[in-house]
């Protein structure tokens, strides 16, 4: 044993908490670590990886839960360093500029909000219970994203703790080749972050949302006019379609237009104009209440009631008939409630950062795509997963490469797919910041040999 004692609230197996803190949202991905700690600062942070060093234990760090792939942000036997006690924020506002401070456990939905009700814009997810910590370090995108950029282009520093437990910052003046690499470098690959700080600003006192659902059967309709649509209409409009099963049966497009509803009908005309919509919600809300309708309040950490395996990539062309086919006969076979199609516009803002300017390459597709399906039983698991895969093989031809935050072990050539031209420059990075490898996970970063 090393001279290191852990640190925080230090939960061991057999010890009680240890069941509530197994639990991730994805059960497919949960396993039975050694020891959680729930580190309350930095310090703690460092002690566990010095810990996990001296003790030669496997080690992994857990923000929001979220990790939508197998030993990830948990590990069988190992140390699980879980970010969600550090969960404070603090905003500093002057004239000129307005950021936020924020620990790396706070969730997207309560940070959001929080900004939302003091007159501040982010990007978030699309989901509440969602972690900062990991969707900010791997790009993190939302229907603000063609407005405002990428949650990692808004990123100015952050503090984290490196692979000997020395706390260190990136920024534009210091260490900061890490700095751009945690813009979308995927986390938990140089240190563990504890802190980042962002740029924010100032929301518009109303915003106008919408929601259109459609008859199912007329999936391929909706999706035709949605692509022509979505990628080129002002980017004040950020707008996601879903597709999910067919036992589920819904077919909805969903978003946020920063300008009146009498300009975002007119928007919204050829979306309008598809197939015939069986509902449509169109209100202009003060724009806490716009956040409030687009990501309703979810218990956190939140748990899924299915098992779920996600693969994703990004549209650069116009789909023809055959990925839509694709996509229809797997949302009909598909068992699972939970299985879907998912797509967001891409453009704006995003695609005003140069592919190399940060760590984030995928800048110039039309849309960003993932499925995913969803299972109750072990039973299905096997079906399930040969389902996702089959179809990521399937639109190959049409797609090009896959978001690292929502990883798929299945992507044997992930460094290209995640980091197009920008992985040899992460791998030289990761060398100097982790050079014996100490934070290797499944897909993680290799140094250069």
């Amino acid at each position: 044993m090393g001279s290191t004692k852990l640190t925080g609230r230090v939960i061991f197996k057999g010890d009680p908490g240890y069941n509530s803190a197994i639990k991730n949202w994805n059960p497919y991905v949960d396993v039975y670590p050694y020891v959680f700690v729930f580190a309350q600062n930095a310090y703690d942070v460092s002690n566990a990886i010095k810990w996990a060093r001296e003790n030669k234990v496997p080690l992994r760090v857990r923000s929001g839960r979220h990790a939508l792939d197998r030993n990830l942000s948990v590990v069988s036997g190992g140390i699980v360093v879980d970010m969600s006690d550090m969960n404070k924020i603090h905003l500093d506002i002057d004239e000129k500029r307005a950021i936020a401070t924020v620990q790396t456990g706070v969730h997207v939905g309560p940070l959001v909000k929080g900004l939302a009700r003091e007159g501040f814009m982010a990007p978030f997810g699309d989901s509440p219970t969602v972690g900062i910590g990991g969707i900010t370090t791997g790009g993190g995108f939302g229907v603000l994203s063609r407005a405002i950029g990428l949650i990692s282009d808004n990123l100015l520093a952050l503090e984290t703790v490196d692979a000997k437990g020395k706390i260190i910052k990136a920024d534009q003046s210091c260490n900061e080749d890490l700095l751009w690499a945690s813009r979308g470098g995927g986390g938990g690959n140089f240190g563990y972050n504890t802190e980042y700080t962002f740029k924010i600003r100032r929301a518009p006192k109303a915003a106008t949302v919408f929601n259109i659902i459609w008859p199912w059967e007329q999936l391929e309709t909706v999706f035709k006019a949605w692509q022509k649509w979505a990628p080129f209409v002002d980017e004040r409009l950020g707008c996601i379609l879903e597709i999910y099963s067919k036992v589920n049966g819904l077919c909805h497009a969903e978003g946020i237009f920063l300008g009146p509803k009498n300009e975002l009908i007119k928007l919204l005309k050829p979306l309008l104009n598809a197939g015939t919509p069986k509902q449509t919600d169109i209100e202009t809300l003060s724009y806490p209440e716009a956040i409030d309708f687009l990501d309703p309040d979810e218990p956190i950490p939140g748990r899924s009631d299915q098992s779920v395996k996600f693969s994703s990539a990004w549209g650069h062309d116009l789909w023809p008939d055959e990925p839509i086919s694709i996509m229809r006969k797997f949302l009909e076979e598909a068992t699972g409630t939970e299985s879907n199609f998912f797509f967001i516009n891409w453009g704006g803002a995003i695609s005003r950062v140069p592919k190399d300017e940060t760590a984030f390459f995928w800048r110039n597709p039309l849309f960003y795509t993932e499925w995913t399906a969803s299972w109750e039983n072990k039973s299905q698991e096997a079906s399930n997963l040969a389902s996702v895969e089959r179809v990521r093989q399937l639109m190959k031809p049409y797609v090009a490469g896959s978001y690292v935050n929502v990883p798929d072990q299945n992507i044997e050539n992930f460094g290209k797919e995640y980091y197009g031209a920008n992985f040899a420059r992460l791998r030289k990075i990761k060398t100097k910041y982790d050079p014996e490898n100490l934070f290797c996970f499944p897909q993680s970063i290799p140094p250069s040999r």
